[in-house]
């Protein structure tokens, strides 16, 4: 199996959102975004990285983009956090990708970290794959919550990790 990468979103990545806005992919989403949705995502994960407000990456295997994974700024609980979402193209699935990707953002994170020390992600509570990277990366379970996303409820699991632990990873 090739090598994973992380490489900054740039202006050619854009197909991947188009390739990632399908039913399958975004049934722990609520759903497909229109296409003008797609297009200002894509839009503003480029802002993102050239402002520095998140840092947003296409997954590399080998030469070849299978998905994204990025981290942006939250203000969570009453604190300042990063939190991180990502996703894998449906035919580089089930390899262990997502979690070599997250374990080199773990380390971009904590070279960029600042004073945030903690990062989340919020898995939807019937997505094992997503849940499983969690708790394999070093995440600790702390619940779960519901929130509007994209129109309509969506029941997540609050996973967080403490980046100054550096067992963590």
């Amino acid at each position: 199996m090739a090598d994973i990468a992380l490489r900054l979103w740039n202006d050619q990545d854009l197909w991947l959102l188009h390739r990632a806005n399908t039913a399958e992919m975004t049934a722990h989403l609520n759903g497909p975004e229109t296409d003008a949705e797609v297009v200002d995502r894509h839009a503003r994960y480029l802002r993102y990285v050239e402002t520095g407000e998140a840092r947003m990456f296409a997954i590399l295997q080998g030469t070849r983009a299978v998905g994204s994974i990025g981290y942006w700024h939250l203000r969570w609980n009453e604190h300042d956090v990063f939190e991180t979402g990502w996703f894998i193209l449906p035919e580089a699935q089930g390899h262990g990708l997502t979690r070599r990707a997250l374990a080199l953002l773990l380390d971009d994170v904590r070279r960029h970290r600042g004073a945030r020390r903690l990062l989340v992600a919020f898995p939807e509570t019937d997505n094992p794959a997503s849940n499983a990277v969690c708790r394999g990366s070093g995440f600790r379970l702390l619940g779960t919550t519901t929130a509007t996303f994209r129109g309509a409820d969506l029941v997540m699991i609050e996973w967080v990790l403490d980046l100054a632990d550096s067992a963590a990873s």
